[in-house]
């Protein structure tokens, strides 16, 4: 069984002000499988943890350890990563004039299984996914989220995870944004990723609604850089109730 572990993650960034500590301790074991919901106010680094995951530059670890099956991820550069399991699904999906979403999509799946897959089963898969997620075929000629809506982004963020077939999956407040169909479609594509593949679940959300069609195992309060609590799915019902503030009194407190 495949598992993703942090243990005590530590993580700079750079500003004007000089540097800032914005992880400030966090351990957490995500089992294939599994989903993990973590909710925080804003502010809080749920964004930084998961791009510190997924590897980008801005975000400098100075203690901890990211290991997937026992591998050191902080060692790994961005594309190495993809390839041993992961994957995350941005909140802002970046624009990409002059490539194709077809042309992005194969790329992408032969970079990460190190051959190209069969065109006939490809475009089968290709098709059913699209079908599912209810985009239209026509999209898979389009740049690749140019000129898309913010649902069609989200939904083509979906479309790679289906057919890319990570064992874990960043979800980074992929639900902000979307229309109530919208949040159905995509949340039955995470979940469709879930059966077919085992996929464990990292899900950023500031709000209990997509919580109602991704079903969590786990829910992790993010406070000021750490998790300040944890528990299962009725910890979201009680947040959505009571809010931040308490923690946030009891973290300035321990300050």
């Amino acid at each position: 069984m495949s598992v993703l572990e942090i243990k005590n993650l530590h993580v700079n960034v750079e500003t004007d002000q000089g540097t800032r500590e914005i992880l400030r301790g966090v351990d957490l074991v995500i089992n294939e499988g599994e989903i993990h919901a973590i909710m925080g106010p804003n502010g809080s680094g749920k964004s930084t943890l998961a791009y510190t995951i997924a590897g980008h530059p801005k975000y400098n670890v100075v203690e901890g350890e990211i290991l997937l099956d026992g591998e050191n991820v902080l060692e790994m550069s961005v594309d190495e990563r993809a390839r041993v399991g992961l994957f995350l699904a941005m909140q802002y999906p970046v624009e990409i004039p002059g490539v194709t979403v077809t042309n992005f999509l194969r790329t992408a799946k032969t970079a990460i299984d190190g051959e190209a897959p069969s065109v006939r089963t490809w475009v089968k898969d290709v098709r059913e996914s699209m079908k599912n997620l209810k985009m239209d075929k026509a999209f898979a000629e389009r740049n690749v989220n140019e000129g898309f809506s913010g649902g069609e982004k989200k939904r083509n963020e979906i479309l790679q995870l289906e057919l890319l077939k990570p064992k874990f999956a960043v979800l980074d407040e992929t639900d902000s944004g979307l229309d109530v169909d919208a949040l159905k479609i995509v949340s039955e594509g995470v979940n469709r990723a879930k059966a077919n593949t085992g996929l464990g679940v990292l899900l950023i959300t500031h709000y209990t609604r997509i919580l109602r069609y991704i079903k969590p195992d786990f829910v992790h309060v993010f406070v000021a850089g750490r998790i300040a609590e944890q528990g299962g799915p009725e910890l979201a019902d009680r947040l959505e109730e009571e809010g931040y503030d308490r923690y946030q009194v009891a973290e300035s407190a321990a300050e």
